[in-house]
């Protein structure tokens, strides 16, 4: 995908909303010619000691969204989250949508379902979604088109959502100073991460890109926008040229240091059922724990 197939002169209404338990962007993007939106990268709070869940992160975008006029038309996953709960049910509950991630959702519920020992009642064929994207996929939003990068690497199903002169980035790549996501869970690659970050990096360098997470390195602000030619300046992993080789270096070793993410094994269980919260025999919400396999 060249420089040439997109219009910077397209320029949606972006609205952040953090979330500061997980350190999670979720965003309203609206058609400025119309009253249609899309969120991308929802919240449901959970409290996983206590076992509560809660919607206070979404009804902050419930209530934006109505008190605008908004109507929503779609809810976006640019990946399986492994450190936060989709609220996407909720939201569609709410106010209606499709809910749309990668096609290759499939692999990844093959993978975890195993993880998990689901059984049979687990449907692996995405069909929990309303809309499964390949790569270089389109969709509108109201007036405005939006296509789809397949990013692998952080994990099989990530994709880039770009519309006009904006694209989400999921954790494909973070703000330049806090560099890229790990590679190193089940189905990751960080060779196959390197690659699609080059994707992102052959956007428009005028292209305002949007991170799914932001941590405050060095205990500066929390930010979530940065363009396509400040990360290729700047990216600490993959800015100035630096090579595929050194990438897979650093990431692999940077990777054996990471604990796994506090809210990973809720999250997965949740995620790969496009948010909604699996159920024990007697229909009771319920989640697993397994053990020594992640």
């Amino acid at each position: 995908m060249t420089a040439q197939n997109h219009d910077l002169s397209i320029k949606p209404n972006v609205q952040a909303f953090f979330d500061t338990i997980t350190n999670t962007i979720s965003y309203v993007v609206a058609d400025p010619d119309s009253s249609i939106c899309a969120v991308v990268d929802s919240v449901m709070d959970i409290d996983y000691a206590a076992g509560r869940i809660t919607h206070d992160h979404a009804d902050r975008i419930v209530d934006y969204i109505v008190s605008r006029n908004l109507t929503l038309e779609w809810i976006i996953e640019t990946h399986v989250h492994a450190d936060h709960l989709s609220a996407a049910p909720y939201l569609q509950k709410k106010l209606g949508g499709k809910i749309g991630i990668s096609a290759k959702i499939m692999d990844v519920q093959d993978t975890f379902g195993k993880i998990f020992n689901e059984g049979t009642e687990f449907q692996r064929d995405g069909s929990q979604f309303d809309a499964l994207f390949n790569d270089g996929d389109t969709y509108s939003i109201g007036t405005l088109s939006v296509s789809v990068i397949a990013t692998p690497g952080h994990t099989p199903a990530c994709m880039v959502h770009v519309v006009g002169d904006v694209a989400f980035v999921g954790d494909t790549l973070f703000m330049p100073d806090a560099g890229s996501a790990r590679a190193d869970f089940p189905g990751g690659d960080a060779g196959e991460l390197f690659d699609s970050i080059q994707k992102v990096l052959r956007l428009p360098e005028d292209m305002r890109l949007f991170m799914c997470h932001d941590y405050g390195p060095n205990e500066r602000d929390i930010e979530w926008e940065t363009t396509v030619g400040n990360e290729k300046a700047h990216n600490i992993h993959v800015g100035a040229g630096a090579s595929r080789e050194t990438f897979v270096k650093l990431r692999t070793e940077r990777d054996a240091t990471l604990a796994m993410p506090k809210l990973i094994i809720p999250a997965l269980q949740v995620n790969t059922r496009a948010g909604e919260v699996p159920t024990d025999k007697a229909g009771n919400p319920s989640l697993k724990v397994p053990i020594n396999r992640l």
